[in-house]
């Protein structure tokens, strides 16, 4: 797995439905400040732009591609001319010309170059252009055999940060009486356990207090619980990651949660764990 490296600058090309939006969007996800459709002239003005930044702009991506019509062709010359200065890379997806068919007929448009021919006459002429940039490319991508969960997967594996969390779990608490929130994943009902608000020492307080976390955890039943619903969300979480869904939540209920309706603002975000182990 290549990390990306502070200040880098990537350049993303290569055929016409082989997923560069796809892979756009995976990198935006990670943080990095995207560019779409951008006339190769304007890479260089966008790159010192950058150096400018102050490290405002760490990471930038631009996709280019024949969409830039006849400023395109100008695309090999300015890419080797950037990428002598160092920093800078170019991405190439690529894909078999029937699977590039298929995916042009599903969404029913026309290629950028088709003109009065067949689609297959458009993608020839895309790949003929594009052969040098290819060949020269940093890194390259088939995506033939990859569905969009796929490369969108691929692509934050190339350019993820070491250690970097590959999926947020949102941990949300809420009252019943107020109602389930409707913007969750999974729901954990807790009035099993003794409702520490009947405890006269404990009414005032709040879950983020130790003396009611103490209270709840030592209830008969909660340590197996939270041990078994942890081994539960083991393998959904790992599913999730497969399937390139990057955040869920789960909603803790007990009978009131708090004062406010939900959701609480005892609300907090963590890192689900990457290692193999949790794979």
């Amino acid at each position: 797995m290549a990390a990306a490296d502070e200040g880098e600058f990537l350049i993303v090309t290569g055929m016409s439905g082989a997923g560069r939006t796809t892979a756009a969007n995976a990198l935006e996800d990670l943080g990095w400040y995207v560019v779409d459709n951008l006339p190769p002239q304007i890479l260089r003005p966008l790159l010192e732009l950058t150096d400018m930044g102050g490290g405002n702009l760490p990471k930038v991506a631009a996709v280019v591609d024949v969409r830039g019509r006849g400023l395109f062709d100008d695309f090999p010359g300015v890419a080797r001319a950037l990428r002598s200065r160092g920093g800078v890379k170019v991405l190439y997806l690529d894909a078999s010309d029937d699977v590039l068919v298929r995916r042009f007929e599903a969404v029913r448009r026309p290629h950028p170059l088709q003109e009065d021919g067949t689609l297959l006459d458009g993608i020839r002429t895309e790949r003929a252009r594009l052969a040098p940039i290819r060949e020269a490319a940093d890194l390259l991508i088939d995506t033939s055999a990859l569905n969009i969960h796929q490369l969108a997967m691929q692509v934050s594996e190339m350019f993820s940060e070491e250690g970097a969390a590959r999926h947020r779990l949102t941990l949300l608490s809420f009252g019943f009486k107020y109602g389930v929130p409707t913007d969750v994943d999974h729901v954990a009902d807790m009035r099993f356990l003794p409702n520490p608000f009947w405890n006269e020492e404990l009414r005032d307080c709040t879950g983020q207090d130790a003396q009611v976390r103490d209270f709840v955890l030592s209830r008969p039943g909660a340590a197996e619980f939270l041990d078994a619903y942890v081994q539960v969300l083991r393998p959904v979480l790992a599913g999730y990651q497969r399937e390139n869904k990057s955040h869920s939540t789960v909603a803790i209920g007990c009978t009131g949660a708090s004062t406010a309706p939900w959701p609480s603002p005892r609300s907090s975000r963590v890192a689900w764990p990457t290692s193999p182990a949790w794979r």
